[in-house]
């Protein structure tokens, strides 16, 4: 009897808001917030200020994910193309990989050397007029992020240089990687002391003048050789490609990195392809929108999810939760594609005075449901407050 009173007697105490149900800890925890919860029938068990929009911040490349899987499709790859002319001048077409990276650059540069022979190259003529020279994601002018880098159809390492500077000594901060000539220079110029990444965002020509110098140091590590110049140009008519470099991963795997890592440059890349794909090159953010738009028309979610880019780094992208809720069950198939922990599969979001969340959170009730949180806050730590909220409470 005792031990029963005693029970009792500490459920009295404990304070209210741990006794109380997951819409009685929202409201607690974050009044002002916007937090829905659906079942997978599309029942709402909970809502707080859910018909506010919101800015989703890099909660869009959940969107971005699912336009790229239907449009694309998860065994997507993207290609580089490599023709030679008759004086051994190599021409390079960039297909806007997201990743040419640098072990992705030691594959490439292996295939390549064998496909063309060892023999001098006499130059070597970027082609990157897949995208415009003048494309911009708005948003990222207001950031000098690594992860920002201005989008290109011809980037290698995420349009970005990885290295160590000691007064005017520059080196490579990775032994994958050579270090070149351009490397240096931009390095000393705006690279800090101490090892660093920096974006190559200032003029689309130096990113592109950087991504043919690492091309011509895989290819001389490879056992070919350049002896003349890297310049811009136009693949010429009736060549045909003597080597098309697929990437390794498949669009699955970049996807997966994207909603873990939050690259976005990757999202945007990714998002301009959904656009050049459906629509045919160049790319523009104008074709991705349109494809967008269509394909969220079908859903009955035009209304409810506007996209002004891929990334989420846009504050002009605009959500509603019910909105993005529809879509995480057009998602749900691919929703191992999505970070897991706390009870959930999930992505956040994080720019200035914005803070969201949004997934699928597991719950001894109601199974799996979807869920959206967004905080107009710079407190990270509360939307997963809300989570366990969520998670425990439903």
């Amino acid at each position: 009897m005792w031990s029963h009173l005693l029970i009792l007697t500490c459920a009295l105490l404990l304070p209210a808001q741990a006794r109380a149900g997951a819409k009685e800890k929202v409201a607690a925890l974050a009044p002002t917030g916007l937090v829905l919860a659906m079942d997978e029938k599309g029942n709402e068990l909970l809502v707080q200020n859910a018909d506010q929009p919101f800015v989703p911040a890099s909660v869009a490349k959940i969107v971005t994910a699912w336009l790229a899987m239907e449009v694309l499709g998860g065994d997507y790859r993207f290609e580089t193309r490599f023709y030679l002319d008759g004086d051994r001048v190599l021409y390079v077409r960039g297909g806007g990989d997201p990743f040419l990276i640098s072990e992705e650059l030691a594959h490439l540069a292996t295939e390549l050397v064998a496909a063309i022979g060892k023999k001098p190259l006499r130059g070597i003529v970027l082609d990157a007029s897949y995208y415009p020279s003048d494309i911009r994601i708005p948003g990222i002018e207001d950031t000098d992020e690594a992860y920002d880098a201005l989008n290109s159809a011809l980037a290698v390492n995420f349009n970005t240089i990885y290295a160590v500077r000691k007064g005017k000594t520059v080196r490579s901060a990775e032994t994958q990687t050579p270090i070149t000539p351009l490397a240096i220079g931009q390095f000393r110029a705006r690279g800090p002391q101490g090892r660093g990444r920096i974006s190559l965002t200032q003029d689309p020509a130096v990113g592109l003048q950087y991504a043919g110098e690492l091309i011509a140091a895989f290819m001389e590590r490879a056992g070919g050789s350049i002896n003349g110049k890297i310049s811009t140009g136009a693949v010429p008519g009736g060549l045909e490609p003597v080597y098309i470099h697929r990437q390794s991963r498949t669009l699955s795997k970049i996807l997966a990195g994207l909603l873990l890592g939050s690259n976005n440059y990757v999202a945007n890349q990714i998002f301009l392809e959904v656009g050049g794909h459906r629509l045919g090159g160049p790319v523009s953010l104008e074709k991705s929108r349109r494809v967008a738009n269509e394909m969220l028309t079908k859903q009955g979610l035009a209304e409810s999810i506007h996209l002004e880019e891929g990334s989420g780094i846009s504050r002009g992208n605009r959500f509603t939760a019910r909105g993005l809720a529809q879509l995480l069950h057009l998602f749900e198939p691919h929703a191992t594609l999505l970070r897991r922990g706390e009870g959930a599969l999930f992505k956040t979001g994080t720019i200035p005075g914005v803070r969201t969340l949004a997934g699928y959170a597991d719950t001894s009730k109601h199974g799996r449901v979807r869920f959206v949180i967004s905080l107009r806050s710079n407190d990270g730590a509360m939307r997963f407050r809300l989570l366990k909220a969520i998670h425990s409470g439903l």
